[in-house]
């Protein structure tokens, strides 16, 4: 792992001369990783919507896998601090997070293999992760789209779909975060606006069915941006959708609440073809540094929030996608 820094240079050199680079940065923005030509080797494995330096696996094979959440009172505790700044006028939304241990019978490597997501990366003996959320896509033309997520339900839920596209408080966050992002995005384009509000998409887990809501914020970069492409996602950092608005002061309340940094959970990480770019938040995250791994989840939390029903939503989060 590298500074962050070095990284955002290199990227900017890259950008400029048309190689193709896989890149990632963590939520602090301390430590980052850039790796160039990566379809060339095949160390760190990744996955972007169908581009990949390594094969899946289909096997059906069965599989332990358990998990240990915090307790309750834990999380109650970190709820509270949230909820004090929240009350304070600190911040409007904060992603609150924690840490689940989990053991299963299957080695990291398998698990990338198998799971099922739109972006997956493993980097061995750091983490694996099975992301189904965009950061940012940047089109030949400048072209610049995010959709950040907000509000999952389990779809085997009777109306499932009406219950979170009408629930008060889960529009109030996703309303907050449609807001951030745009205002994120028109630091570095122009002519940012919505294109798609509040679309669904259902994800198939190891734990049942969910139901996931998105927008989609558009705007148009300079015509140079690959010169300065670095810079540009940089300057996003960290991802609203899994920080919280505003910004800068919820950050802070973060690091109150969960004490522990992040690491690479919710950083965002992505793949520069040479002409386009798209990346990913990390979520859906195992950290293989720890014994036992540890899994990471979260969720949106607002003055409207319920402290038990956030506490299930963490656990409901911990599951693999196959």
């Amino acid at each position: 792992m590298r500074n962050a820094s070095d990284v955002v240079r290199d990227m900017n050199r890259a950008g400029a001369a048309g190689r193709p680079f896989l890149f990632g940065f963590d939520f602090e923005l301390t430590h980052a990783f850039f790796i160039p030509d990566p379809l060339r080797q095949t160390e760190v494995r990744f996955n972007l919507r169908g581009v990949s330096n390594a094969s899946d696996d289909g096997s059906e094979v069965p599989y332990t896998f358990e998990r240990t959440p915090e307790p309750e009172a834990i999380y109650a505790h970190r709820f509270d601090i949230v909820r004090a700044g929240l009350l304070r006028g600190d911040s409007f939304l904060t992603n609150l997070t924690v840490r689940t241990p989990i053991r299963t019978d299957l080695a990291p490597e398998a698990i990338y293999r198998r799971a099922r997501a739109l972006y997956k990366m493993y980097y061995p003996g750091a983490f694996v992760c099975f992301s189904p959320e965009r950061f940012v896509r940047i089109d030949a033309d400048g072209t610049i789209a995010s959709n950040p997520m907000k509000g999952t339900i389990d779809a085997r839920l009777p109306r499932a779909r009406e219950r979170i596209l009408s629930d008060p408080k889960e529009t109030a966050e996703h309303n907050t975060i449609v807001d951030l992002i745009r205002n994120d995005l028109s630091m570095v384009a122009d002519g940012v606006h919505v294109r798609r509000f509040r679309y669904i998409d259902r994800l198939e887990t190891s734990a049942g069915p969910i139901l996931q809501v998105s927008s989609e914020i558009v705007g148009r970069l300079a015509t140079d941006w690959r010169s300065h492409v670095g810079d540009v996602i940089a300057r996003l950092l960290p991802a609203g959708s899994v920080s919280g608005a505003p910004k800068d002061a919820t950050v802070r309340l973060i690091r109150q609440a969960e004490q522990t940094p992040r690491g690479f959970y919710t950083g965002v990480f992505g793949l520069f073809d040479g002409h386009t770019l798209d990346s990913a938040v990390f979520i859906r995250f195992i950290d293989l540094t720890t014994d036992p791994f540890t899994y990471q989840s979260g969720g949106g939390i607002t003055a409207r929030s319920r402290m038990h029903d956030e506490y299930e939503e963490v656990i409901q989060k911990v599951y693999l996608p196959f």
